[in-house]
């Protein structure tokens, strides 16, 4: 089961994202399209997803209901208790990359391809984060804070202070 507390994080690690509240929901939108709405009850996720992606999260989240507008497939509805984190990671990450910008979805994929200098030893969930924020490098590291990347989702204090390490080693310094 996942938590609404980590629906949020999950959006918020995510390029350009930005969290419009409603009378009654919370919309998460990259470049103004709306990716994921928290439903009014907060029980559930509404993600707006192509046709193959809505097919596959069906059958692999048992619960999730078809989202239609018209005759046209619109997303899903996710329970949250039906999902563990690593599929909201993922089934948010999808949602995000269908309403992003090519140019934002090019970056994250690059990075993520990206045979970086990161070091491997910060371990899997840090390294996801660090190339979700399109960070591969230990150069692209350099420009931001401790304070920000210690806010993304999967990085703890001991990847932080290993990053910290690497970036001394490699003579950069924290943006």
């Amino acid at each position: 089961m996942t938590t609404l507390a980590h629906v949020r994080t999950a959006a918020k690690r995510l390029a350009e994202v930005a969290r419009v509240d409603g009378a009654d929901t919370e919309t998460w939108a990259v470049d103004g399209r709306a990716f994921l709405v928290v439903t009014a009850d907060r029980t559930a996720v509404d993600l707006m997803l192509p046709a193959d992606d809505v097919e596959k999260v069906t059958i692999d989240i048992p619960g999730t209901s078809v989202l239609m507008d018209g005759d046209v497939v619109a997303g899903v509805r996710v329970p949250l208790d039906a999902m563990n984190g690593m599929q909201a990671n993922a089934v948010i990450g999808r949602a995000w990359a269908h309403g992003a910008p090519d140019r934002l979805t090019a970056v994250s994929a690059a990075a993520a391809a990206a045979d970086g200098d990161l070091p491997r030893s910060i371990g899997r969930p840090a390294t996801s984060a660090l190339h979700g924020a399109g960070i591969a490098t230990l150069a692209d590291l350099s420009t931001r804070t401790p304070t920000e990347i210690a806010a993304l989702h999967g990085v703890g204090p001991r990847a932080v202070r290993l990053l910290d390490e690497a970036l001394e080693a490699a003579g950069l310094t924290w943006g």
